[in-house]
């Protein structure tokens, strides 16, 4: 068996990587695995995408993360358990996948490994400047590498908070390094538990804009918490439930007051704040409640605060192209009133070539090839640190 060092050294050395990367979102829908070949790095780099599948959770899944998502007071021992847990529940997915494409795992150069979030603690949120800023994501990267006898790059953030980021967006770099465009602006939306973006200044701009990229607020979140209190499901399918209600105004203008969304960009969140606990205060002052209208209250919610945000952001819509990806493009009903009575165009970020539901975990692979890239990328993203993400844990 050839020593790990020197596998990592030849890594180093290739002009294409085969990099399995993984997304396990605050949605807490499924795994989604992107095996994707790799070639060059920093703005010289280009991704294929060779297999894309999303594998749903199971209920016994969702119910033992829901123990510890989002929550200040947890057993810390079910933590503890479960950063170990979430490791093998990935590692076998990621196993069975690979077995049902008939790839061998020798193949593989590196799964990359987002883990799964369980609390997002930026002082933004925390207003606790005692702590710096802080997130925690589970599913231990050594026992990925141990299960599955691949490679693996794991714990993205914790570089971008040591570097005093805020930890998220993480996407940014890889819209970055990947979407640029010489003559256009392009806005690259992401409506996943929480919804954010990536602003790209077309290349040859002679203004000063930067890229950057933001947190806007809830994509699906409270609407998946809602479904599961009301009704004991993962989410409103469709739309189906939200589309037979009428948006409460009263409602919506006061979930729109929420201090988090008048913030200035770059800003992070989580569902730490757009909870349903957050919900529920806001709830107490509306006379009665059917459902239903409230599923479509919180969908115009997300659309809208959405659109408030970017409306700062796209100051030239003639010269800007929005292309959108996540969950949140499988909701007509979002995606009808994000589009409604806007002169910019929304497109699927297919339309750039990559799936938008594979996105995410695409982005992640052009991370951890990154790791190996010979000399660090200078991103000048605004606000975000140019560093090298994720660490490596060697199988055996």
């Amino acid at each position: 068996m050839q020593n790990p060092i020197s596998s990592l050294y030849d890594i180093s050395l290739k002009e294409k990587r085969m990099i399995l990367g993984l997304m396990s979102g605050t949605s807490l829908d499924g795994l989604d695995l992107a095996l994707c070949e790799v070639t060059g790095y920093g703005f010289h780099s280009k991704l294929k995408l060779l297999k894309f599948h999303s594998q749903p959770y199971d209920p016994v899944y969702s119910q033992m993360i829901k123990e510890v998502f989002a929550k200040r007071t947890i057993d810390l021992q079910r933590l503890t358990g479960l950063n170990a847990w979430v490791a093998n529940y990935h590692a076998g997915i990621i196993n069975d996948t690979l077995r049902s494409w008939g790839i061998s795992r020798g193949s593989i150069d590196l799964i990359a490994s987002h883990g799964q979030t369980v609390y997002h603690a930026p002082q933004r949120l925390t207003q606790d400047y005692d702590m710096p800023n802080a997130s925690l994501q589970i599913g231990d990267g050594d026992h990925i590498a141990q299960k599955t006898g691949i490679i693996t790059i794991s714990d993205f953030r914790q570089k971008h908070l040591a570097a005093k980021g805020e930890g998220a967006p993480l996407v940014t770099y890889g819209d970055c390094l990947l979407f640029r465009d010489d003559k256009r602006d392009r806005v690259l939306l992401n409506i996943g538990g929480i919804s954010n973006f990536t602003y790209l200044p077309r290349i040859n701009s002679s203004s000063d804009e930067v890229v950057f990229g933001s947190d806007l607020g809830p994509g699906n979140t409270l609407l998946n918490q809602y479904m599961q209190k009301v009704y004991g499901l993962p989410m409103d399918e469709g739309a189906q439930l939200a589309s037979q209600g009428k948006v409460l105004e009263d409602l919506l203008s006061e979930l729109l007051r929420v201090p988090f969304l008048q913030e200035p960009f770059p800003k992070t969140t989580g569902p730490e704040l757009f909870s349903i606990s957050l919900l529920d205060s806001y709830l107490k002052k509306v006379k009665s409640v059917n459902h239903h209208d409230v599923l479509a209250t919180l969908s115009a919610f997300t659309a809208q605060s959405i659109r408030n945000g970017l409306e700062e952001v796209i100051a030239d819509p003639d010269h800007c192209d929005l292309y959108v990806s996540g969950g949140g493009v499988h909701n007509p009903l979002i995606m009808t009133l994000l589009s409604e009575r806007w002169c910019v165009s929304v497109r699927p970020i297919d339309d750039l070539g990559i799936s938008a539901d594979a996105k995410e975990a695409c982005l992640f692979a052009v991370l951890a090839n990154e790791l190996f890239a010979p000399q660090v990328t200078k991103y000048q993203i605004l606000d975000s640190p140019s560093v090298r993400m994720g660490k490596i844990s060697l199988p055996y």
